[in-house]
């Protein structure tokens, strides 16, 4: 493990917490995290109403490589749709509205900033 690893991890867990906070102060309903199956893992699972939401949660203290949202690349997107139905079907939920957002946080100079891409794909 590089000496950095546990750093990511502790602000991915941070940006994680954020976009929860984050959706819920939206009106949203989050009713799942870090749901893993083998073929990946959604970071928020949430309610919008009569829709179900993938969040994508992408956390930097910069955009010196780009916008946070730049990471959430189309192949991502459909494995976040195959994920979504998965974790649908396992939880004996339709799927029928399934939507896949992404959330950006950037935390940087002590500031933390949030957007929230409805309805990527």
């Amino acid at each position: 493990m590089d000496r950095w690893a546990g750093y990511r991890r502790a602000l991915g867990g941070r940006g994680e917490d954020l976009a929860a906070v984050f959706l819920r102060s939206a009106g949203m309903r989050v009713v799942d995290r870090n749901w893993r199956s083998p073929s990946g893992e959604i970071d928020i699972v949430a309610r919008d109403g009569p829709v179900l939401v993938v969040a994508e949660v992408k956390t930097r203290t910069s955009v010196r490589y780009g916008h946070p949202v730049d990471a959430i690349t189309p192949d991502k997107r459909r494995r976040l749709r195959r994920l979504g139905r998965a974790w649908a079907a396992r939880h004996r939920v339709p799927a029928a509205s399934l939507r896949v957002d992404g959330v950006c946080v950037l935390i940087t100079g002590g500031r933390v900033f949030v957007s929230h891409e409805r309805g990527m794909t």
